[in-house]
């Protein structure tokens, strides 16, 4: 009994490890321990008592595999700026930001899987959508026009990519009940007290809801689509302002004084590899923080400061995008863009799979 209680416990813990820790693994583990199981099972000279604690273990593991499933990856509750896209907008060092920008960040993804001439080619065939006046050029306008119409696109299909995962009773609205077991699951049982991470889930969860609650504008509970988008994305609602303010302070104040200071400021968008220099866009940031972003001079950046930062609402990014992309490759400075000056620069309108591995393209895309 003793050895069959020690094979339990050894297997218990082996196997939390796999599921929180690595859980693209449980299903091997899944697998591989059913056949142990029907190996020990049939032979002749097996422990039935092992045999039976194993079984049991086994529905332990069943659980564990789904609660690893149901749970959300972390990277789900953490909030987006309301820019276009994540990336710095550094085109000294790569166009990414541009990329997303203009094609919308799930978009820009394909392209990177692309040769050159593909990238080049279906770049053409936007260019013909964005020139919706069919005069020959890409007027500022019709360049605004399709970046806000790409962004408002990945937000649409982000909504519509979740709004089935989570109306299950299909009745055209989402309940924070229903989110909630459906994100989280099994999880939250208290038979799962001693696993590492739970403190974790649990703050996601009273994130989850503290949104959910503001985007739920009637506060009956239940989240129409507009109000499903609002929680998904708030940095696109000016009612859900404080929200994304304290949800940004709850992530870069790390001693959690209430504010934010330049370390912290900086350790958000950039940690260095061992004995790593900066770079000199760290430097920028560096003296942003003291010339712009702390407004009042005390080193700090409060939750007013913190949302000057990261929802001026004066700042219509694809409106400077617009100009920025123009501004760059209009060669006759007509204020207006041409099929050909936009791939005479293509590279940085799309990537491919050279610009992808860090390939600098833009010197040399006549030799293309």
């Amino acid at each position: 009994m003793l050895h069959s209680l020690m094979y339990r416990a050894i297997f218990i813990r082996s196997l939390c490890i796999c599921v929180f820790v690595s859980p693209q693994h449980a299903l091997s583990f899944f697998l591989s321990f059913i056949s142990f199981c029907n190996c020990f099972y049939f032979h002749p000279t097996s422990n039935q008592s092992v045999m039976r604690m194993l079984l049991q273990s086994l529905a332990y593991l069943c659980v564990l595999v789904v609660v690893a499933v149901a749970v959300p990856a972390q990277e789900k509750r953490i909030h987006h700026h309301a820019d276009l896209s994540d990336r710095i907008h550094n085109d000294a060092h790569d166009f990414q930001y541009d990329h997303e920008a203009f094609l919308g960040k799930e978009e820009s993804k394909t392209f990177d899987q692309l040769t050159p001439e593909e990238s080049k080619d279906k770049l053409a065939k936007i260019v013909d959508r964005i020139d919706t006046d069919k005069d020959g050029y890409v007027s500022h306008a019709e360049l605004h026009y399709w970046i806000k119409h790409r962004q408002r696109r990945y937000i649409e299909e982000n909504v519509n990519k979740h709004w089935n995962d989570y109306d299950k009773n299909q009745d055209g609205k989402i309940g924070w009940e229903e989110y909630k077991n459906t994100t989280y699951g099994y999880y939250l049982d208290e038979e799962f007290d001693d696993v590492e991470d739970k403190a974790t889930y649990k703050s996601m969860l009273t994130r989850d809801e503290r949104r959910f609650k503001t985007a739920d504008r009637d506060g009956d509970g239940i989240a129409t689509r507009e109000e499903f988008t609002a929680f998904l994305h708030p940095e696109e609602f000016d009612y859900m302002r404080d929200v994304v303010v304290q949800e940004t302070m709850e992530d870069i104040d790390k001693n959690g004084d209430g504010k934010v200071d330049l370390d912290e400021y900086i350790g958000d968008m950039f940690s260095p590899e061992h004995g790593e220099s900066e770079p000199d866009w760290v430097q920028t940031e560096r003296k942003h923080f003291s010339e712009f972003r702390d407004a009042n001079k005390d080193g700090y950046l409060d939750a007013g400061e913190v949302a000057q930062w990261i929802l001026p609402g004066e700042v219509d990014h694809a409106d400077n995008e617009a100009k920025h992309l123009i501004h760059e490759t209009d060669t006759n400075k007509d204020e207006k863009i041409t099929k050909k000056e936009i791939l005479a620069n293509w590279n940085m309108f799309v990537g491919s799979q050279a610009t992808n591995y860090g390939e600098d393209l833009t010197k040399r895309h006549d030799e293309l």
